[in-house]
């Protein structure tokens, strides 16, 4: 039996046709490794060694592949845009606190903060690098609107860190700028490459970024839905760190004024801890919330059913997201790409 967790047969058969060219990539983002440096390979080789989904690779070859583009050039670019993907994790550790990435310990919790941050920026220069060699103006523009976006999305959210009165409008403005913008700007490179016109870029761009937002309710979900062995780091790392996601934003909107005052204490009681601890230089997010302090909010969720209504929503930017890629031929490509924004949402990780 078919896990039901396993890519579609359409992805996973475009994932195979696609694998040398992957692969590619994969040998071209470690040439990127080279420095006199050691340490650079080093906390590259783990970082990259961790696995991940390539996601934004195969969504940029795809679409090139949808346009009639299959050139090598698409690995390049690729290679780039999971370069800088990789770069953001580094950093994203090191502001989220976070000792687990993948299941296995984060660079920061092996090599410290500052030189996370250092090859970081590293694998920032070298991406960049790789898409000036490209030539490409376009190309070049979408990468640094993509960059500038990202972390405007990290300063949004370290604001309104364990901030009770988040609302939809600002959670969707973070998640917009930190995870669907890279592949928004993913999926129409591809296009850029095959040279379209500018609204059937505007259309890829926008399958990518419906796909990046159902991409992030899904992981905004499982964070109170998945155990951490599935999940790669533990369950609700999002709350011990300040982090005011949608399955709890819903929740709020349902429950008793007294549940939500209740809410607000204990989120204003995390933000002085991790204040104080952060003074203290403890750098644990797990000593802000307890488990038995998160239980009760975890129920808060379960009984609003703040997790099926973020996995509704995130449905309904799958849809958005196949009505945007609509218009172009039907083929192989096309079913990948549909394929690939239904298991955005299916996934169990």
């Amino acid at each position: 039996m078919t896990s039901p967790f396993a890519p579609p047969a359409a992805l996973a058969a475009a994932l195979d046709r696609l694998a040398p060219s992957l692969a590619q990539v994969e040998q071209a983002m470690r040439e990127q490794l080279a420095s006199e440096l050691s340490l650079v390979g080093t906390i590259g080789d783990h970082v990259l060694g961790s696995g991940g989904k390539r996601l934004r690779p195969a969504l940029l070859m795809l679409t090139a592949e949808l346009c009639g583009y299959e050139g090598p050039r698409r690995v390049q670019i690729a290679a780039a845009v999971e370069l800088l993907h990789t770069a953001t994790l580094l950093h994203d550790d090191v502001v989220d606190l976070q000792n687990l990435r993948r299941g296995q310990q984060a660079a920061r919790a092996i090599w410290g903060n500052r030189r996370a941050v250092l090859v970081g920026d590293f694998f920032y220069a070298r991406a960049s690098s790789m898409v000036v060699d490209d030539g490409n103006p376009d190309v070049l523009q979408v990468f640094a609107n993509t960059i500038r976006r990202m972390a405007e999305g990290e300063l949004l959210q370290l604001e309104r860190s364990y901030d009770p009165d988040v609302t939809e409008s600002h959670y969707y403005a973070v998640i917009d700028r930190k995870s669907a913008t890279l592949i928004s700007a993913a999926a129409e490179a591809g296009g850029i490459l095959a040279g379209v016109t500018r609204a059937e870029r505007r259309r890829l761009a926008d399958y990518g970024r419906e796909v990046g937002l159902a991409f992030q309710l899904r992981d905004d979900a499982l964070d109170y839905a998945a155990n951490a062995e599935v999940l790669g780091k533990r369950p609700l790392a999002d709350l011990r760190e300040g982090k005011v996601t949608l399955p709890l934003l819903l929740a709020q909107k349902r429950c008793t004024a007294a549940e939500r005052q209740e809410l607000a204490t204990l989120l204003k009681t995390a933000a002085g801890r991790a204040a104080s601890l952060e003074a203290e230089g403890v750098v644990d997010p797990a000593d802000v919330l307890g488990d038995e302090e998160l239980a009760p909010v975890c129920d808060l969720v379960e009984r609003y059913l703040g997790v099926e209504d973020t996995d509704r929503r995130a449905d309904e930017h799958v849809a958005r997201a196949a009505a945007a890629i609509a218009p172009f031929p039907d083929g192989h490509a096309k079913d990948a790409l549909l394929a690939a924004a239904r298991f955005s949402v299916q996934r169990a990780s």
